[in-house]
């Protein structure tokens, strides 16, 4: 195993994403149990685990349904993340639909949590990347709090309740 770790770490350079995988497969990198645990309880520390603006845009239509407009998605705009949010759990609903929330990719240095009704579009995408400091950061997120049905005159407001969400969140968890 560690053979193949180092040929393959050699034979794709010094790329971050070659380190962090082989960091991840020998163990030298951060778990990503105890960093999700670690996010998901502290406010301060989330902050610090996300490369903001991310990766992907906020993209919201203009009043004529038809305008595009992009905003970076920045640490004003970060709902923050608690447990229940990053729970993967698969739970069926009275009025028939069923949420689903889950990893849908489990790489040793790349992970993406999403969740959603199925059969429909998710609410949130979360994606996890293993650096070559071997330390686990956001890099690319989709909220439902800045959908496509978000009208760009509502964006203010968003972020706003966003911040008092936020406020409750660091209450609980500093």
């Amino acid at each position: 195993m560690v053979l193949f770790a180092g040929v393959s770490f050699i034979s794709c350079g010094n790329s971050s994403k070659a380190k962090a995988d082989s960091e991840a497969a020998t163990g030298f990198g951060e778990e990503f149990k105890s960093f999700l645990e670690k996010f998901t309880s502290s406010a301060a520390f989330q902050y610090t685990r996300i490369k903001f603006p991310l990766k992907t845009p906020i993209t919201l239509f203009e009043d004529d349904g038809e305008t595009e407009k992009t905003f970076p998605f920045t640490k004003e705009k970060w709902p923050l993340l608690d447990s229940e949010t990053m729970k993967e759990e698969r739970i069926s609903q009275e009025e028939g639909g069923i949420y689903v929330s889950k990893f849908t990719v489990n790489e040793p240095g790349h992970k993406v949590f999403e969740a959603g009704y199925e059969e429909s579009e998710i609410d949130l995408r979360v994606e996890f990347e293993l650096s070559s400091d071997g330390k686990w950061y956001v890099v690319d997120c989709y909220t439902g709090w800045y959908g496509y049905d978000l009208p760009v005159g509502e964006l203010k407001q968003t972020i706003e309740h966003v911040k008092e969400e936020n406020a409750a969140f660091k209450d609980l968890h500093p």
